[in-house]
């Protein structure tokens, strides 16, 4: 998918899909009518007959997932992708107890895999939409990374049932090294926040890891735990997508030998920038804050205005993804709303997410909450970034003047990423590959070495 389209729709993507309940172990039901019963679901979605579709949930689907929030669901996606086009085939994958059929559809900007898990009984278990996977080219590091000067181990952040798959970039050597934990921006990322072929938080990590400076980044809860997140959406926050990670992240960074537990560093990437410095209060210790194209703004704020970007560079919009974007902005608005409370339906919220996470936003501003930290912080902005703006830098800026021990920097040739383009920066930029600029990880390693 042009996944840089979904970088302002995507707060919680785990939000479309829902934990299977289990399944009794009986024969396992023909192949061939199990894709045909998805390709018939995924047409009556496109016919707009969701109670129809919706027939053959099973129980918990039938609670999360009844006809209404359906359709609220499939507009969302047309808002994203465009109309849908046609079926382009079925393919069936086995994971027991459930099967999984994979329909691939062509909608008008991009190819979408509808993913349609059944139990043994034939009901629909759960329901996800991604891009329709590409063989992804192999990682080409850029000329800046000394491939001899680390090495790589896998490491586990947290434990329990939210333990996080991680990657260690070590330089070689006896160390103490300075270090830097990777938060990543919003939705289900992974450890290198891939973005269609571009891995910014690889680059990043190898970068520095070439100058002498350790690196952890690990998967997403929202990834790695999409499906145990959907079971009890209603109740996840900005705590258990974001801060909790991090934090456990740092903590286990501090213990590894050749790392000197004195310079762990954070480094936030667009909404991990925007709440570094709410990790900073609660974790003291940390050597330093960087943020990279961190909003300032309230994330329904942001949202709006990317809107409102998208359609400046895509004016001529059908009428079915403008009557949905006009009901998004409908409901993003509706944040607003003083009286909105836990008991508020998800059905009127943005993406179907409950209110908690919503509420669990407000009243944070992270320039102000800066102001009162003790921490050094770098905050870097790409002048080209319409997801992040130089609004933002400037608001950072207004904010920590008086602050003595924070450096801003802003790229006029840089977009979301950091990584270089030219003119008005739109989605299909991020369809290219590209790396994180060589002047920015000079900057970065430069200034951890400062502090």
């Amino acid at each position: 998918m042009n996944r840089a389209r979904l970088l302002l729709l995507s707060a919680l993507a785990g939000c479309l899909s829902f934990a299977p309940v289990a399944a009794r172990d009986d024969a396992r039901p023909n192949p061939e009518e199990l894709k045909l019963l998805a390709m018939t679901f995924v047409d009556l979605l496109n016919k707009g007959d969701f109670a129809k579709a919706a027939k053959d949930f099973d129980k918990i689907m039938q609670e999360k997932m009844p006809p209404a929030k359906l359709e609220e669901t499939w507009k969302s996606l047309i808002s994203r992708v465009g109309a849908f086009q046609k079926q382009m085939g079925a393919r069936l994958e086995y994971k027991a107890p459930y099967e999984i059929v994979y329909v691939t559809c062509a909608f008008e900007q991009m190819s979408i895999d509808t993913r349609v898990v059944f139990t043994k009984d034939k009901q629909i278990s759960g329901l996800f939409f991604s891009p329709t996977k590409k063989a992804e080219p192999p990682y080409q590091p850029p000329d800046y990374v000394k491939r001899g000067s680390f090495e790589e181990k896998e490491m586990k952040v947290g434990s329990g049932e939210w333990e996080l798959p991680a990657t260690l970039t070590l330089p070689v050597g006896d160390g103490p090294f300075p270090a830097v934990v990777l938060v990543h921006g919003s939705g289900p990322n992974d450890r290198d926040e891939t973005i269609g072929p571009n891995r910014p938080f690889r680059d990043l990590a190898w970068g520095l890891a070439s100058q002498g400076i350790a690196v952890l980044r690990y998967e997403k809860r929202t990834k790695e735990h999409a499906s145990k997140l959907a079971a009890g959406l209603a109740g996840l926050t900005i705590k258990e997508e974001v801060l909790d990670d991090a934090l456990a992240a740092v903590a286990l960074l501090r213990k590894v030998p050749k790392i000197d537990p004195r310079k762990v560093f954070l480094l936030g990437h667009s909404l991990g920038a925007m709440y570094a410095p709410k990790l900073g209060a609660l974790e003291p210790r940390i050597a330093g804050l960087i943020s990279m194209a961190g909003t300032i703004r309230p994330l329904e704020d942001v949202l709006l205005s990317q809107l409102n970007y998208l359609l400046t560079i895509d004016p001529n919009l059908s009428p079915e993804k403008k009557k949905a974007i006009d009901e998004l902005k409908e409901k993003v608005g509706s944040l607003r709303n003083p009286q909105l409370s836990n008991d508020t339906p998800s059905s009127l919220l943005p993406f179907g997410v409950p209110a908690a996470y919503w509420l669990s936003l407000r009243g944070y501003y992270p320039a102000e909450a800066a102001k009162n930290l003790k921490q050094p912080m770098l905050i870097l902005q790409g002048e080209r970034d319409y997801q992040s703006t130089m609004k933002d830098f400037e608001g950072w800026q207004d904010a920590l003047k008086t602050r003595k021990n924070v450096v801003f920097k802003s790229y006029p040739k840089l977009n979301h990423l950091f990584s270089e383009g030219e003119g008005k920066c739109t989605p299909s930029e991020y369809e290219k590959e590209g790396h994180v600029a060589r002047y920015v990880i000079d900057d970065l390693a430069n200034w951890i070495k400062e502090h």
